[in-house]
């Protein structure tokens, strides 16, 4: 410690400094490096709670854009849909989402069975054959409005489940304007997030067979005098197989031809859609396909059953009459195997 000796005459004074100015000096030296620190402490906390912000937006964040398309083992999510229907109120599942799909497919390849296997999930509803009606479908304009309709959940059938269905969608045949209107249609679908289920028939001389005998039966009514396309009990399906249709086998190639690039053209206007590709011979023979098709619809997966009856069984040969001149025609070419085909 510093000190003063201060002589005065025959005293002597001894002063000591004052500990004040010292100690002062250390205070304000503290209190300046604390200060430092809980500002950088402060910054450190307000960036890490402007980042957990912009965290939870991200979150909740919507992405209005179509997945990738495909027929894959792993499947891209569909996107989450909110509707909010102008007919009814959707109560306490108003925040439930629902996918959208569409199953695109052609007469007598089985889009009827499998849709009652979708429709026996308790989160799916498949309004059936919407465009089936011409008003429908008539433009352009018209076909959206029904969409509309549809995904909205303003749309009312059988099917319906629509307060918490988990999907909502209908079967839509290729005659039936999604060949006309490809591009307004590709452009919706893709907008609104639509998943696409394609469903053909590989043997189709099979489904030929079934065109015309159902094409036979809405005028004879074989059925105590009632047209059905489908039926529930094998004695129904015996009567309905009893009409063996004749297949013009001098067109034959070329109308099995025309149907194969109608199959081809759809699959090339809709490829960029989310999508999967299923055929109805796979389906009968491999149940767990069915499996692929819920978890495509990210769906809770469950044991879909129909009660539908397959109408036309046993060998090819014996569902046609004229079997010896289809057999002569198709022997040979690359349709040959349409003639052992037999599930």
């Amino acid at each position: 410690m510093a000190e003063a000796i201060v002589l005065s005459g025959k005293d002597t004074f001894i002063i000591k400094a004052h500990k004040k100015s010292s100690s002062l000096l250390y205070r304000t030296i503290v209190l300046l490096f604390a200060a430092m620190c809980g500002l950088y402490i402060c910054s450190i906390c307000i960036r890490q709670i402007s980042n957990q912000s912009k965290t939870r937006f991200q979150n909740f964040q919507i992405i209005e854009e179509p997945c990738c398309s495909g027929n894959m083992k792993k499947f891209n999510n569909p996107l989450m849909h909110y509707p909010r229907p102008q007919t009814f109120s959707r109560l306490e599942c108003s925040h439930n989402p629902v996918r959208f799909f569409t199953i695109i497919s052609m007469q007598r390849s089985g889009s009827g069975w499998f849709e009652t296997l979708l429709n026996s999930h308790v989160n799916v509803s498949s309004n059936g054959e919407i465009f089936s009606v011409w008003d429908r479908r008539k433009n352009i304009s018209s076909i959206i409005q029904t969409l509309d309709r549809v995904y909205n959940l303003d749309w009312f059938s059988s099917a319906s489940k629509n307060e918490c269905s988990a999907a909502v969608g209908f079967k839509w045949m290729l005659n039936q304007g999604l060949v006309e209107h490809h591009k307004e249609i590709l452009e919706y679908l893709n907008r609104r997030g639509v998943s696409v289920v394609f469903l053909f028939r590989r043997n189709l001389l099979r489904r030929m067979v079934s065109v015309l005998a159902n094409s036979y039966d809405r005028y004879a009514k074989l059925l105590n005098g009632t047209h059905k396309s489908h039926v529930h009990s094998p004695e129904e399906a015996d009567t309905l197989s009893s009409y063996k249709p004749t297949i013009n086998s001098m067109s034959l190639i070329d109308d099995l031809k025309e149907v194969e690039a109608t199959v081809a053209k759809a699959l090339a206007f809709y490829n960029t859609t989310r999508h999967i590709v299923l055929y109805y011979e796979d389906l009968i023979k491999d149940r767990t396909k069915l499996k692929d098709v819920q978890e495509f619809l990210n769906l809770p997966v469950m044991v879909l059953t129909s009660r539908q009856v397959k109408i036309h069984r046993g060998p090819v040969s014996d569902l046609i009459s004229n079997w010896d001149k289809v057999n002569r025609a198709l022997s040979g070419t690359v349709y040959e195997r349409f003639i052992h085909d037999d599930y």
